[in-house]
């Protein structure tokens, strides 16, 4: 396929009314702000287990409250008859998805069902969900992995993602509504919380700041596609252009980084270099290697990511610095 099999429709010339799910968490906030920016109307809802008020753009309208809540959902929904869903709100640590698996059900797959059930009753013309690359594909049988390699997921996060996926494609077919699913790899950047696997940016930084030892699970040599939050924000923005049938795509970088390198370069960028890390058992649930193609999202409509992991890097920390010295 090409980009000219992906037009811009009338409907996407004029201002639309987003909903965004966990708009003031890490990711979703970004989204948000770049929504704004290009002129449509958005509304958060989330219910900031992990979110932040002072990440919620002054333009947004913010509604506290969880995506399990099937009445407020329906309010929500019968008030402001939104075109587009974009659904990042989510239980996101795959090691509490271990430990309570009910919990990440609740949240991550029924939570989702209100609001494909909602998207439905009120016509919404996409549905945008954040899904996951790593925990969905398992330990991959092979490097990097498209989006028609087998899903083995081992958590129950993973389940559960790719559990939502198989619903967007239930809802596509039975009642119409279009969606695009984007397979994070570990995303990382200004805004991040020290959540799920990409949270190990956030982690190292702040205790190489203040002199706190650092602890690596496992023996370093596991590998993750770090893929910069604006380059995942980018995607989004062309997801609202996409008039073609529904489909999921990888977001990721196709570059595996080791736990230990990537270690050694937030090091070298504080100038912490001779500072070692300790070292601890690994983690159930966690993949050993983990790397994603981005060549369909290229192929289908023209995104790739831009920004390396040493400038992303730079970029995250002296977020970092600015807000600690804040």
């Amino acid at each position: 396929m090409c980009a000219s099999l992906f037009p811009i429709h009338e409907k996407y010339e004029t201002e639309l009314k987003i909903l965004i799910t966990g708009g003031a968490g890490f990711i979703g906030s970004h989204i948000a702000d770049a929504y704004i920016r290009e002129g449509h109307s958005v509304v958060i809802l989330d219910n900031l287990s992990s979110g932040r008020i002072a990440n919620v753009h002054p333009d947004a309208k913010f509604v506290e409250g969880d995506i399990r809540d099937r009445d407020l959902i329906d309010r929500l929904f019968a008030e402001h008859r939104f075109d587009v869903v974009n659904h990042q709100a989510a239980q996101m640590d795959v090691r509490k998805s271990v430990d309570d698996p009910i919990f990440d059900a609740e949240t991550n797959i029924l939570g989702s069902l209100n609001l494909l059930q909602a998207s439905k009753k009120y016509s919404v013309h996409r549905f945008i969900l954040a899904s996951t690359g790593g925990a969905i594909y398992g330990e991959q049988e092979y490097f990097p992995a498209d989006e028609l390699h087998p899903t083995n997921p081992e958590s129950p996060y993973g389940v559960a993602k790719r559990t939502i996926e198989m619903y967007l494609h239930y809802f596509s077919v039975v009642h119409g509504i279009k969606y695009t699913a984007f397979r994070y790899s570990n995303v990382y950047g200004p805004r991040q919380d020290p959540h799920g696997e990409a949270g190990v940016v956030s982690i190292f930084s702040n205790a190489l700041r203040s002199g706190k030892p650092c602890t690596i699970f496992g023996d370093g040599k596991q590998t993750r596609d770090y893929v910069f939050v604006a380059d995942v924000v980018r995607a989004h923005i062309k997801a609202l252009d996409l008039e073609a049938a529904s489909d999921t795509y990888n977001l990721s970088t196709a570059i595996e980084t080791t736990v230990s390198q990537l270690y050694a370069l937030i090091a070298e960028s504080l100038g912490k270099n001779s500072t070692e890390p300790r070292y601890s058992s690994a983690r159930k649930g966690e993949v050993q290697r983990s790397v994603c193609s981005y060549q369909k999202a290229f192929h289908h409509f023209g995104w790739q990511p831009e920004v390396s992991l040493r400038d992303g890097l730079q970029r995250t920390l002296s977020y970092f610095e600015a807000t600690l010295s804040a």
